[in-house]
């Protein structure tokens, strides 16, 4: 290729000053050919044509290849030839002596692009919002865990919403919405899935048929309308697929550390409020005031069950167990399934509540429900689970230990006793001011706690009740003389 100003002159002196061919080389001090090929300005410099490549190795497989992937179009997308496949059936059935590099690349030039082109997409404000679920790994209280991404995004503005939950069942996929529309402050008209099995009964796509009761609940109160995208078609709602793996790489790296699930959500809050400030600079109109307003009630997204609490003081829900109190025995409860919380209630009042367990066969257990039947039935305290798993604080853990070694059941329930009447603060303060004093008894622990109450203004400290002796009581039963 010859440099511009070259070509310049040649045109020049070819085009107005009509020199020959052979008189431009001649002064320019170039070949002849340099001259005859652009002269007449049918080739530029600046413009290549590409060469045409002979390929010895695969012309001769090339229609073979294409016949394959030309039948590809009929049978299903998960049984299409793979190039290493083609690779192995051109050696065995034609003897191809290439190597499997050659064939990838021919494969890569004759399969039919993947990659199709898509109409942009325009919104009115407040019009649609897209929702998916993905997926992302955190550590809850030191243990590697998967946790699902509920990811919902407003089509006009592009501004998302992020939730974690522990699974994507119908209450956490209920309950990303409701989060979702108190995050914005209000609904659009109609929002974009998948065909969920939370939200499509029967059918898909344009041809669902039924929606999941719930489902049509949380629509009917939020007044929205749903629209479900073809099988295989991300590009329906490419906002939202895109959100799923910004989320991921960006809100979850490095990888969270939480004591518990309910830590992560206000810093996923946090994130998707700074993605509005730093990446909607192009959507500039605020969608708020386009949004429908807020029902007057929230919607209440539990599982809801009934269900009899047994002669262990527990419920069966979800193939676990939790414990209410020990008065409700016999009775029928309803139990509130909530994606991080299972709440019981008897009648308007709620008895109990528990963290969610996602696994199989477990037992919830609350010491404070078993209190009444543990003050009376001491000798269960050795092996009672409630009191075996319930956390306790330091200085009543050790007395409790200290109790039950010594075979003290009755003076440990006398103790329980009094968790009943104080609640576990105020007697783990007692408590702690009696093993100061080396006294591990119940009466001393009394002595703390209705000394705080008669003269709240004087510390307990000032008023130390004596170890009593015993010295002489041991001489006397010996029949030593005092």
């Amino acid at each position: 290729m010859i440099a511009i100003n070259i070509y310049e002159q040649i045109r020049y002196l070819f085009a107005v000053k009509k020199l020959s061919q052979r008189r431009i080389a001649k002064e320019l001090g170039i070949s002849r050919n340099t001259v005859k090929r652009y002269c007449q300005g049918e080739n530029v410099p600046w413009e290549s044509k590409p060469r045409q490549y002979q390929r010895p190795v695969t012309e001769p497989i090339e229609k073979i290849v294409k016949e394959w992937l030309a039948g590809d179009q009929e049978v299903p997308l998960k049984q299409h030839h793979t190039a290493e496949r083609i690779y192995q059936r051109l050696i065995e059935e034609h003897g191809f002596t290439g190597s499997a590099s050659t064939v990838r690349k021919l494969v890569k030039e004759l399969r039919p692009e993947s990659r199709q082109a898509h109409v942009p997409l325009e919104f009115d404000p407040g019009e649609a919002a897209q929702v998916d679920w993905g997926e992302a790994t955190v550590y809850v209280a030191g243990r590697k865990s998967k946790i699902q991404i509920f990811c919902f995004r407003l089509c006009y503005s592009c501004a998302p919403y992020v939730a974690a939950f522990p699974s994507q069942r119908s209450e956490c996929f209920l309950a990303g919405h409701v989060q979702a529309f108190n995050f914005f402050g209000g609904v659009t008209r109609r929002l974009i899935y998948d065909n969920l099995k939370t939200a499509v009964k029967e059918g898909w796509g344009r041809y669902v048929k039924a929606e999941q009761p719930a489902f049509i609940a949380l629509k009917s109160h939020y007044a929205f309308s749903a629209d479900f995208c073809n099988p295989r078609a991300g590009n329906e709602k490419g906002l939202v697929e895109d959100l799923v793996g910004f989320a991921r790489r960006n809100f979850f790296v490095p990888v969270p550390r939480v004591e518990n699930s309910t830590e992560l959500q206000p810093e996923l809050d946090k994130r998707c409020i700074q993605y509005r400030k730093r990446y909607l600079r192009y959507h500039p109109t605020p969608v708020k005031e386009a949004l429908a307003a807020l029902p007057a009630r929230e919607f209440d997204y539990a599982v809801t069950v009934l269900a009899k609490v047994d002669t262990l003081s527990l419920v069966k829900f979800d193939r676990n167990r939790y414990s209410v109190p020990v008065n409700l025995v016999g009775k029928t409860v309803t139990v509130k399934g909530y994606p991080l919380a299972v709440r019981i209630y008897h009648g308007s009042r709620q008895v109990a509540v528990h963290p969610r367990s996602y696994l199989q066969g477990q037992t919830m257990l609350e010491l404070e429900h078993y209190l009444p039947v543990l003050v009376k039935k001491p000798r269960s305290l050795k092996n009672a689970a409630p009191l075996r798993r319930a956390v306790l604080p330091p200085g009543f853990n050790t007395l409790k230990q200290d109790l039950l070694d010594r075979g003290e059941d009755k003076e440990l329930a006398r103790v329980l006793g009094l968790v009943m009447e104080y609640g576990i603060d105020e007697t783990e303060k007692a408590i702690g001011l009696a093993l100061q004093n080396g006294q591990h008894s119940y009466q001393a622990i009394r002595y703390y706690l209705t000394r705080r109450e008669s003269t709240p203004s004087i510390l307990p400290e000032l008023y130390p009740v004596e170890p009593v002796g015993l010295e002489q009581y041991d001489r006397l039963w010996a029949g030593d003389r005092l």
